[in-house]
C-alpha cells in the first residue's frame, strides 16, 4: 500500500485553520495533506462532502477528525479508498447514534451553558437555527489554552453548527470497517472527556493517547497531534 494522504476534518465552531499548526507539521514531514472546509450544516450533508472529497484522491486516505469533525469522518469513512481514521478530542458515533445521545449519556460541559442559538434562511423552508459560542466566554470554554489574543480572533470568526445536525443518527459507523486511533483531551472544556473515552472504548480503537490538553488540542500540542497521525500512517503503509 502506499502512504496515505492525509484528510484533515474540522469540527463545529472552527474551520480548518483549525489545524494550521498540525498541518504545518505534517506537510514538513513529507506528508500529503488536504484539510477541507465543512459547511456544518446538516451531519448527512456535511458526511457526504468528505467522502466526496475522499473519493477524489488517487489511493488510500487517513481520515482525522477533531470534536464534530469525530461524528463527520465517522460516516464518510466508509469509503473504499479510507485506510483508517483518527479521533482529536471527537465523537465516534454508534450507527444510528446521534451527538444529542451520545453526549446524553453524561455530564455536561461547560459549553452547553453558553451556546446561543440563531436563525438562519433555509433553503425553501422556514428559519432554521444554527449554534455558536458566546463571544466573551469562547477564549476560556472553546479555546482554553491559546493566547487571548488569538482566542478574540478566533471567537468573532467561528463557524457555528447547525442546531439539527445534534439530533441527527449517523448513517454509518466506520470503525467497525477500518482500523483507529485517538486522542483524548483530558483538560476539555468542551467536550467531556469521558464522552471521548468512551466513544474511543466501543471503537476498539487501536491505541489511545491521553493529553492534558483543552478542546484545542491540534493548537495547543500539534506536535503531539501529528506524532499520533504519522503513527496511524506508518502502521497503515
Amino acid at each position: 500500500m502506499t502512504t496515505p494522504t492525509i484528510v484533515l476534518v474540522h469540527g463545529a465552531f472552527a474551520d480548518a485553520a483549525s489545524w494550521a499548526p498540525v498541518t504545518e507539521n505534517l506537510l514538513a514531514q513529507g506528508h500529503r495533506v488536504l484539510a477541507p472546509p465543512i459547511a456544518n450544516r446538516s451531519l448527512a450533508a456535511d458526511a457526504a462532502y468528505v467522502r466526496a472529497v475522499v473519493e477524489r484522491i488517487d489511493g488510500p486516505v487517513l481520515l482525522a477528525g477533531h470534536s464534530y469533525g469525530g461524528a463527520v469522518i465517522t460516516v464518510a469513512g466508509v469509503a473504499e479508498n479510507v485506510a483508517g481514521l483518527v479521533y482529536v478530542s471527537g465523537y465516534a458515533l454508534e450507527q444510528g447514534e446521534s451527538l444529542g445521545q451520545l453526549q446524553g449519556g453524561f455530564p455536561d460541559s461547560d459549553l452547553s451553558a453558553h451556546l446561543v442559538q440563531t436563525p438562519f434562511p433555509a433553503p425553501g423552508g422556514e428559519p432554521a437555527i444554527e449554534v455558536s459560542v458566546e463571544i466573551d466566554a469562547f477564549p476560556a470554554v472553546f479555546a482554553a489554552g491559546l493566547d487571548l489574543a488569538r482566542a478574540r480572533v478566533l471567537a468573532v470568526s467561528q463557524r457555528p453548527l447547525a442546531a439539527a445536525a445534534f439530533g441527527e443518527p449517523a448513517s454509518a459507523a466506520a470503525w467497525r470497517l477500518k482500523p483507529g486511533w485517538g486522542i483524548v483531551s483530558s483538560a476539555d472544556h468542551t467536550l467531556n472527556p469521558d464522552v471521548q473515552r468512551f466513544g474511543y472504548r466501543r471503537a476498539e480503537l487501536r491505541s489511545v493517547v491521553e493529553i492534558d490538553a483543552p478542546h484545542l488540542v491540534m493548537q495547543t500540542h500539534p506536535a503531539q497531534v501529528a506524532a499520533v497521525i504519522d503513527t496511524a500512517v506508518a502502521e497503515i503503509a
